[in-house]
């Protein structure tokens, strides 16, 4: 049996527990905020689906998106209407999204963020800026991975600083080889 609840006004959800505790100290919880959501709820899932200006906040990231659709687990009595959230199974954001996280940020039309495994998926003309080593790629899908600063993707362009000059200085001589020889010309024996 599903249960359906329905916010027309600002909604938000603060979620306890959904990120896993750091070492020394708990992560911050969860919150979504937005214009309006829906709320639907089985025995052993939640589906959110929140609706504009869509802001995310949590352990190290930040999502903003015109809509954001969440399913995450849920324990409690059966009767409960939202149950207890245990953890987020998957975030599928769209429209205008953009994703802050530590040194990387990324913008694109459709994000697929699946905490379990620890990856998220941009499509729709997804840019990933690292500001840690000012680079930037593009490519369609871009596929990030939490805790590699590492990035994969298809169709991709990547633009890096730029390298140090590895030519000669055409203000300087060439050098003299006089009687030294090189190894790779006389190494035909």
């Amino acid at each position: 049996m599903i249960r359906r609840l329905s916010f027309f006004l600002p909604c938000f959800l603060v979620a306890s527990g959904l990120s896993a505790a750091a070492a020394e100290e708990p992560a911050p919880d969860t919150v979504i905020q937005s214009q309006s959501c829906e709320i639907m709820s089985t025995d052993t899932q939640t589906l959110s689906v929140f609706t504009g200006n869509v802001i995310v906040t949590g352990n190290n990231i930040r999502l903003t998106c015109d809509r954001l659709d969440v399913v995450s687990l849920r324990s409690g009595g059966k009767q409960d209407t939202l149950g207890k959230q245990e953890r987020f199974k998957s975030l599928v954001a769209t429209g205008k999204v953009r994703i802050v996280q530590g040194e990387r940020e990324a913008t694109c039309e459709h994000a697929e963020v699946l905490p379990g495994e620890d990856r998220i998926t941009l499509t729709g003309g997804p840019v990933v800026i690292d500001h840690g080593n000012n680079s930037m790629a593009t490519g369609e899908p871009l596929v990030l991975y939490r805790r590699e600063r590492r990035i994969t993707g298809t169709n991709v362009r990547i633009v890096l600083p730029p390298l140090k000059d590895l030519g000669f200085d055409q203000h300087q001589p060439p050098p003299d080889i006089g009687d030294r020889k090189s190894t790779r010309l006389n190494s035909s024996h």
